[in-house]
């Protein structure tokens, strides 16, 4: 039960009489709803009931996802009993659901059985549910059996879900009426059917019964410096850190649906149209006016600024198991162990670009064939602690982040996670398998590929919410990098991904707030068919086809000059003279007496004495007095 009082509602009315429409106004500003229609599609010869059904699918907004329940009664009252808190369901409705209850293909049935599950469902259900239902208790007893016997069923249907309902309400004549509760406040009727009402707000810190968890001291933060050049003697190896920011427990709780700033929708458009203005010689920036527009709206301006302080987060957590097949023991730490030490292309990278380092060590990820990758409490734990990682970059004044990762078997978990979240094939998303001697392990990458299957086949009647993904498939980098996503959008922090595990936690993230994906910018692909898929999922355009291999987030850190070459330019290049303008007159050159005399601008005499010459006063072919 919500903090209002409650969580689920039954909405009576008679045909015709507004009860969808008033179901409908009370979840419209929920920001997840999930419409689970009942009714079995019909004669497709009965053009009516087809207009009925399509009148119903006009009004969702586009936001709602739906889901048919038609085909199984009984999957309704799984559905309700699998719904995730802060979820909004919306049932419409269970005159549909008895028709198919009744249906002798689902014949023999215990009718009463199936309508006390739903209700138990209901009265045990986390999530707010609002369903709609026929009063048939006012009409005539109908003449047939069959009608009889609908009666009969929906009557006994609307009884066990309005005692397990914590509020009622019957429409007439598209006016709402509160049966239940009568001993305290109820929701508030619209003015009208399309009036706006929220069944229950989203839930605070306070709203939740979850025990905090410990908190996990953050890493520090590296600042190395760029490597000397050869003629150059070598300093220290890297600096001391910057920051180490142990974050206070806030009570966080990441949930589906989170209401997260978007951009400025404004901003971008206006500074691509700005570079029409400019004074830029040629066809202008091509395809990287997508830079200056992203800039633009995250930084809400039509001039933006080239990124100043940017962090690069080095996830390093392993996949055991098949996901790392064909990779060395321990190669993943040595690579961690080189990024703190300031060696390595990455930590070479970032220290040309003036970038800080932060290496995080995510959870190791268990065998997905064989089981769970991570516990439940291990992804909550994850989720926040990426969350952090993003807070305190932004209280460090940080302007932009780089998400790279060095674990092994990445490849394998975000081609799982694509799988599970886009419906991909492992095979046409797992990329060839390299080994360190620069040959391709054919073996190497069908074991990766069989772990996949393995562990999609035993999650097919799992869950496909955020968390299930991220603790069957995803494991501790994903997690902790769908953290980042989310903590980055949060605090208005845009995002540059490079590789499979930032998009894998970017189709990861959609689920729990769906404006973490325009907070992200993709420099490369890198050649990686599991980053084009999921970048063309979250409608994501690489920039750049550079198809570098040096590990994620090095395409993003070698990019990076560009991009912010881009933003420079276009923030300071003048308007065109012919749009008005100025442009600033030439400088006249300063000259003393004796350094400057005028220009004889007359024809130059011949080089040698002529008959028009008597050689005595030639003045020098160039023109120019002698001082």
């Amino acid at each position: 039960m919500s903090v209002d009082g409650w969580n689920t509602v039954l909405v009576l009315g008679g045909t015709r009489s507004g009860k969808s429409e008033f179901a409908e106004s009370l979840v419209i500003d929920a920001p997840v709803v999930r419409y689970l229609a009942t009714a079995p599609e019909g004669d497709p010869e009965d053009t009516e009931w087809a207009t009925r059904l399509a009148s119903h699918r006009v009004r969702r907004p586009g936001s709602w996802t739906t889901e048919e329940t038609a085909e199984d009664p009984r999957r309704l009252a799984d559905v309700l009993a699998s719904a995730e808190p802060n979820e909004t369901l919306l049932v419409d409705d269970l005159g549909g659901w008895v028709t198919v209850l009744l249906d002798p293909d689902h014949q023999p049935a215990d009718d009463v059985a199936t309508i006390a599950e739903l209700a138990e469902a209901i009265r045990t259900c986390s999530a707010r549910v609002v369903l709609v239902s026929p009063e048939v208790g006012l009409s005539l007893v109908p003449t047939t059996p069959l009608g009889r016997a609908f009666t009969d069923a929906l009557g006994a249907a609307n009884r066990a879900v309005a005692d397990a309902c914590d509020a009622v309400a019957l429409v007439v004549a598209g006016q709402p009426v509160w049966l239940k509760p009568t001993d305290h406040a109820v929701p508030a009727a619209p003015a009208s059917t399309t009036a706006t009402a929220r069944v229950a707000p989203q839930p605070g810190p306070t709203d939740t019964d979850t025990e905090p968890t410990p908190e996990v001291q953050l890493p520090e933060v590296l600042t190395h410096p760029a490597p000397p050049a050869p003629n150059q003697e070598p300093g220290n190896p890297w600096a001391a850190p910057t920051m180490a920011l142990p974050m206070v427990a806030t009570g966080l709780v990441i949930q589906p649906g989170m209401e997260l700033p978007m951009p400025d929708e404004y901003a971008g458009p206006q500074a691509v149209d700005r570079l029409a203005t400019l004074d830029v010689p040629g066809a202008g920036l091509g395809v990287l006016d997508r830079v200056i527009g992203f800039a633009a709206a995250t930084q809400a301006t039509s001039t933006p600024a080239p990124w100043g302080s940017v962090r690069v987060l080095l996830l390093h957590g392993d996949h055991s198991g098949g996901a790392s097949a064909g990779t060395v023991a321990g190669e993943s730490a040595r690579r961690a162990r080189q990024a703190r030490a300031g060696q390595g292309a990455l930590a070479r990278l970032a220290a040309e670009s003036g970038a800080s380092l932060q290496v995080v060590d995510a959870p190791t990820a268990a065998a997905m064939e064989d089981g769970p990758a991570l516990s439940p409490e291990q992804v909550e734990s994850a989720l926040r602690y990426g969350w952090r990682l993003a807070e305190q970059a932004a209280d460090a004044g940080v302007q932009l982040l780089v998400l790279g990762a060095c674990g092994a078997g990445t490849e394998a978990a975000a081609a799982a996670v694509l799988a599970a979240t886009a419906g991909a094939e492992p095979p046409a998303v797992l990329g060839r398998v390299i080994t360190d001697s620069g040959e391709i392990d054919d073996a190497a990458w069908m074991v990766r590929c069989a772990a996949v299957r393995d562990a999609l086949h035993r999650t097919r009647r799992s869950p496909r919410g955020a968390k299930d993904v991220l603790a069957e498939l995803g494991g501790g980098d994903v997690a902790v990098a769908t953290g980042v996503l989310l903590g980055a959008t949060a605090r208005r922090v845009p995002v540059l991904l490079d590789g499979p595990v930032g998009l894998a936690a970017g189709m990861v993230s959609r689920d729990l707030a769906g404006q973490a994906r325009h907070w992200c910018l993709l420099a490369d692909h890198g050649g990686h068919p599991a980053v084009r898929l999921a970048a063309d999922v979250l409608g994501l355009t690489p920039l750049l086809d550079l198809r570098l291999d040096l590990g994620e987030g090095a395409n993003a850190l070698v990019a990076l000059p560009l991009l912010r070459s881009v933003l420079a330019l276009a923030a300071a290049l003048p308007t065109h003279p012919s749009l008005g303008g100025g442009e600033p007159a030439p400088e006249e050159p300063e000259y003393t007496d004796e350094e400057y005399t005028e220009p004889d601008f007359a024809e130059p005499e011949p080089d040698g004495p002529g008959p028009a010459s008597t050689g005595a006063d030639e003045q020098p072919a160039s023109g120019w007095r002698a001082g």
